[in-house]
């Protein structure tokens, strides 16, 4: 069985925008202008159907993988819009969303919630989100770093202020995907700089912390072949061993994991040959950050289990990412009919 970690709802119905729009506008007036009615947004299976099988589910068919872990549009969860009220209101709508893809594709699909966030506002108030959505089914969270949306001015990581949401979800028996959400400092593009600026620098935090020491069973799956740390793996290797830390693959153990949403074969061959590989679980993000064919190949950038089935691993290996791994960092999923026949 195939499992893709790493998937978001990219292809959303019309509507959900003009209510974002909506939204966006009235959160942003300085005349307190009236939010938009949460009753009047329309959206019906019919087009969430369209909308899956003429994308994701297509892929999946295509490419050959099995089931997506799957969340809100990542670029769309914008923290910093607004304040706490409007952020618990959009997490609710987006998360719904999810699941009644979810009902409607339940051998396809498996949710993962975003979790409302707002800068300056404690984590632990996500806690209410979280435990609603793992009742509805879901098997994880995405954990933004940077509420602020590029600004970078939140509390690190490791700091204490970040732990009673720690603890709910190990009692949750869920893990995160650490991920920002679109960027608004013009310094930085979204998807090509910031995200991968914030996969390395929660890595770096962590790297000099003893968090894992204190949360034993807290899991981060970091995406995007986990930032720059693959190819500067001496680096940080140094850095750790520089400041009388552990080697790394002592530090990532069973707490931090990588997805293989890196797009090319080099990439693949290199997070595979340097990272542990029972902390690799397979991802596309598909219909995401890099769409379109590769010119030199004429397959998708984001066909990544292309790169997985030629990277030079063994068979063993292979399953590891593409099934194993996956099991074993949501243990949740075990519940799922997705993968309850092949379990």
């Amino acid at each position: 069985m195939i499992i893709d970690c790493h998937g978001h709802y990219t292809t959303e119905p019309k509507d959900l925008h003009r209510f974002r729009k909506e939204q966006t506008a009235a959160a942003n007036a300085k005349d307190k202008t009236a939010m938009p009615s949460r009753a009047a947004l329309k959206m019906s299976d019919d087009e969430i159907r369209e909308s899956i099988e003429q994308n994701q589910l297509k892929l999946q068919r295509e490419r050959g993988t099995d089931v997506t872990i799957f969340s809100p549009r990542a670029s769309g969860m914008g923290h910093h819009v607004g304040d706490e009220s409007v952020s618990v209101e959009w997490s609710q709508i987006c998360n719904d969303l999810i699941g009644r893809v979810i009902s409607l594709y339940p051998q396809n699909f498996i949710g993962v919630c975003q979790l409302p966030q707002s800068p300056g506002v404690d984590p632990k108030n996500s806690a209410a989100e979280l435990e609603r959505c793992v009742k509805m089914g879901f098997v994880g969270c995405n954990l933004n770093p940077d509420p602020s949306g590029g600004y970078f001015n939140s509390p690190p990581m490791t700091d204490k202020s970040w732990f009673p949401l720690y603890e709910r979800m190990i009692e949750l028996d869920v893990p995160c995907m650490i991920h920002v959400s679109g960027c608004c400092n013009p310094a930085m593009h979204t998807t090509g700089s910031y995200y991968l600026n914030a996969d390395t620098m929660v890595f770096m935090q962590v790297l000099l912390s003893d968090l894992f020491k204190t949360f034993p069973k807290l899991k981060f799956i970091i995406p995007h072949g986990g930032g720059a740390v693959p190819f500067h793996w001496g680096r940080f290797r140094g850095i750790a061993l520089n400041n009388g830390k552990p080697e790394l693959a002592e530090i990532m153990g069973d707490n931090i994991f990588f997805d293989t949403c890196v797009y090319h074969q080099p990439g693949i061959d290199l997070l595979t040959k340097v990272v542990p590989i029972d902390n690799i679980l397979f991802a596309s993000e598909m219909v995401g950050a890099v769409k379109g064919n590769d010119p030199r190949t004429g397959f998708g950038f984001d066909d990544t289990k292309r790169y997985v089935d030629k990277a030079p691993i063994s068979d063993a290996d292979r399953k590891k990412i593409f099934e194993d791994n996956a099991r074993r960092v949501y243990p949740r999923i075990k519940t799922h009919a997705a993968v309850k026949a092949t379990a």
